[in-house]
């Protein structure tokens, strides 16, 4: 069983959000990344970028396959994390910490409340 934050809120897509206030953190699950296998390559936005709710916002490319990124909320990009593209490594190894894509303002709060919970994400899982 992949490690699962009970403080973050997830998708189906496999994305996860932390909120810091109105700011939220963005990234792909333990599930995810292991699913994938070694990350070789992420695409991510330019600061600036105006996100909708299930906008494609990048990519991930491992040595197996390419997988689109689904932003779980609305906001603009504060910051693509460089370090999750110059050292795609820590997607795999700190999905939920060094490997984090996105920071984004939140435009729309409430969409926070249509995500899952850990316990019910983990459901999803096989």
């Amino acid at each position: 069983m992949s490690q699962l934050p009970s403080e973050l809120k997830y998708t189906e897509s496999h994305e996860w959000v932390r909120l810091e206030g109105e700011i939220a953190f963005v990234g792909i699950t333990d599930f995810a990344q292991s699913e994938l296998g070694d990350i070789v390559y992420v695409s991510l936005p330019e600061p600036g970028r105006i996100l909708r709710k299930g906008d494609s916002f990048g990519a991930v490319e491992s040595v197996k396959t390419a997988s689109d990124l689904y932003s779980p909320i609305s906001g603009e990009v504060l910051e693509a994390n460089e370090l999750a593209t110059n050292q795609t490594e820590l997607v795999n190894t700190d999905p939920y910490g060094k490997g984090y894509l996105l920071k984004v303002k939140l435009s729309d709060p409430s969409e926070v409340g249509s995500l899952i919970s850990a316990e019910q994400y983990a459901k999803l899982l096989p």
